[in-house]
C-alpha cells in the first residue's frame, strides 16, 4: 500500500476523494476554532497526506495529534509582538518546500481566507508557479458565537452581521466606525482584544448607545472557554478585572442578551 494512501476510517465511510494532495502541491487548511470535532473531514483526510506541515499558534494541541508521526513539522505561528517567522518568509518556504517535490500542508486556525493571511500565501505561490489547493474551516465568528450561546442572525434583532479585523496591518485601529455603528446588526471584531476600549468607545462616538450589549469570549469551543458579557460602557473594564487573554474574539449587539437563554455550552461541560 502507498504509505499516502488514506487508511479505512469507519467515520469518513465510502466518501470519495476527489482532490488529494500531490507531490509539490500546497494545502492551506483551516483547522477551525480550536474543538478537534470541529475539523472537516477533507482537513482530516489532507492532514494524512502531508510529508510536512507548517502550523500557527492557534492550531491546538489535539489538532496537532493528527498529524501522522513521520510527518515534519515547522512551528511558525504569530503572537502580538512575537512573530516565529515574518510572513514573507512563510510564504517562501511554502514555496521552497513544495518545489522539492513535498506534499506541503499549512494548518491554520479557523478559516485561511477570514484573517488567516491565506490570500497573501497563495500569492506568492501562484507567483512562483506552485499548484496549491485550500480546505475551508469553520472560522471563529461562527464557531466561538454558536459555543457561547450567542447567534450571530436573529430576525428580532440583526438582520445583518459583520467580520472586522481589531488590529490593522499598519496596527492602528483606524475602521470605518459610521458603517460598523448601524443598529440591527451584529459586529464581530476579531484580534481586537487590545483595542477594546477603544473600539467601544469609538461605537458610542458614532451612534450606538452605551447599552448596547457586548461581549468577550476568550478560547472559544475549548475546555478553556471563558465568557464576559456587559454592554459598551462596561465590558472593557470587566474584561480586564476577568483577565481575559488572546485568542478572544468580540461580539457586539443585542443579540448578545440571548445568551442567557442559549447558553448550551457551558451546561454541557459542567454535564461532562
Amino acid at each position: 500500500m502507498d504509505r499516502y494512501t488514506i487508511p479505512p476510517d469507519a467515520f469518513l465511510g465510502d466518501i470519495p476523494v476527489r482532490t488529494p494532495l500531490e507531490p509539490g502541491q500546497v494545502a492551506l487548511v483551516g483547522t477551525g476554532p480550536g474543538d478537534p470535532e470541529l475539523l472537516t473531514l477533507r482537513a482530516l483526510r489532507i492532514i494524512r497526506q502531508a510529508e510536512v506541515v507548517l502550523y500557527d499558534n492557534l492550531v491546538s494541541d489535539e489538532i496537532m495529534a493528527l498529524v501522522p508521526a513521520q510527518v515534519e513539522r515547522i512551528y511558525v505561528g504569530k503572537e502580538r509582538a512575537k512573530h516565529t517567522m515574518r510572513q514573507e518568509s512563510i510564504n517562501a518556504l511554502l514555496s521552497e518546500q513544495a518545489r522539492r517535490g513535498r506534499r506541503v500542508v499549512r494548518l491554520k486556525g479557523g478559516d485561511p481566507f477570514v484573517f488567516g493571511r491565506g490570500g497573501e500565501e497563495i500569492e506568492t505561490l501562484a507567483a512562483d508557479g506552485v499548484n496549491f489547493q485550500v480546505v475551508p474551516g469553520i472560522t471563529a465568528a461562527l464557531g466561538v458565537s454558536s459555543y457561547a450561546g450567542i447567534p450571530l442572525t436573529h430576525r428580532d434583532y440583526a438582520q445583518a452581521c459583520i467580520f472586522v479585523t481589531g488590529h490593522l496591518k499598519d496596527g492602528t485601529c483606524n475602521l470605518d466606525w459610521p458603517a460598523l455603528a448601524r443598529p440591527r446588526q451584529t459586529v464581530v471584531f476579531y484580534m481586537g482584544l487590545v483595542g477594546l476600549a477603544e473600539i467601544c468607545r469609538q461605537l458610542v462616538a458614532h451612534g450606538l448607545p452605551a447599552g448596547t450589549a457586548a461581549a468577550i469570549v476568550q478560547q472559544g469551543t475549548t475546555s478553556s472557554q471563558r465568557t464576559v458579557i456587559g454592554d459598551l460602557s462596561t465590558l472593557p473594564e470587566r474584561a480586564q478585572a476577568a483577565g481575559v487573554r488572546a485568542p478572544s474574539l468580540i461580539i457586539v449587539g443585542e443579540v448578545v442578551r440571548l445568551r442567557e437563554k442559549l447558553d448550551w455550552y457551558a451546561g454541557a461541560r459542567a454535564e461532562g
